[in-house]
């Protein structure tokens, strides 16, 4: 079957990457549709989906309106605004954008922890203030050079960064991979004990959500740093702001948080506290390549061969409605 005879619902905008990529096929763009309601039915046998960007939560509700779907090629790492589960109960593959990504958002967890660590944000905004004419910047409290760092479902792109800077590395999953060198820790509150800054990079969802803790951060300790770039739901944020008040954890860099694009007043008003606006893998660069991924997983379907990369709640076994 020629490619122009599938057709692919999109949802989120139209990508040029995407757009391109998909030039070939039949797309249908809930974006561009004035009645949400009689466009889901004009394109109820539709067979593959797009999602560009995480718009909406998409789960049994659409997949009813979608009886013969096949496939879902969605934008990003995370895909907790899909529901995987049903997804695999009506035989549709999820796929998602992993890998492609890496060293971007390593460089942005580098970055992130460098200008936490070093307080470097602070001290530009004490430049630009004017008080460096009156008296130097205070000492640093913070540094690299004595800390060991902690990171879940170990980032490798971030670990080879921080072997480069001599710093010491451990991490945490349930299960050891004998093939690192890093020392291993099952439980993530003794992991905690063990170091004084904790990187998440972990997939967000169900399975790890406010997994960091109010006892992962008094473990952690007071002069405990946390960086995260995995996603807001990883973190329990009262928990976080109510450790960074007491004292509880030194300062955290966050490039992610629970509601975004919302950021708690509590979190902006503090000196010890790196925010960033999600911009992880936010270059031109990375987020093509993301967006081909997408491409990439539909044409794998429509020529009937297996998708690219697949989430572990959705294995290829075979295109049964193919």
């Amino acid at each position: 079957m020629r490619e122009r005879e599938h057709e692919v619902l999109l949802i989120g905008p139209p990508k040029p990457v995407i757009t391109r990529g998909l030039a070939n096929f039949t797309v249908h763009s809930l974006a561009a549709a004035p009645n949400r309601d009689e466009f889901l039915a004009s394109v109820g046998n539709v067979r593959a989906m797009a999602v560009s960007a995480p718009v909406e939560h998409i789960g049994d509700a659409l997949f009813a309106r979608l009886p013969n779907l096949e496939i879902i090629s969605s934008f990003g790492v995370g895909y907790d605004h899909i529901d995987a589960v049903a997804a695999d109960k009506r035989g549709i593959i999820l796929t998602h954008t992993p890998d492609v990504l890496n060293e971007e958002v390593a460089d942005t967890a580098i970055g992130l922890l460098l200008c936490t660590v070093r307080e470097f944000p602070r001290a530009e905004r004490y430049l630009r203030s004017g008080k460096w004419r009156e008296r130097g910047y205070p000492l640093s409290r913070a540094t690299l050079r004595n800390r060991t760092v902690g990171m879940g479902r170990i980032g490798l792109a971030i670990a080879r960064r921080l072997e480069a800077f001599g710093v010491p590395i451990v991490y945490h999953t349930r299960r050891t991979r004998p093939e690192l060198a890093y020392r291993h820790f099952p439980d993530l509150i003794e992991m905690a004990r063990a170091v004084d800054t904790i990187i998440a990079i972990v997939p967000g969802g169900a399975a790890t959500r406010n997994m960091i803790d109010a006892q992962v951060l008094e473990a952690l300790g007071p002069d405990g740093i946390l960086i995260n770039v995995a996603r807001g739901s990883v973190v329990d944020e009262p928990a976080l702001i109510a450790a960074l008040k007491a004292g509880k954890i030194m300062a955290a860099g966050l490039d992610v948080f629970v509601n975004e694009p919302e950021v708690p007043e509590e979190l902006l008003a503090m000196e010890n506290v790196v925010l960033l606006p999600h911009v992880g893998s936010a270059s031109v660069f990375t987020r093509e390549k993301m967006d081909q991924l997408i491409v990439d997983n539909i044409i794998a379907w429509a020529a009937g061969r297996p998708p690219l990369t697949p989430v572990p709640e959705t294995p290829w076994r075979s295109w049964s409605r193919a």
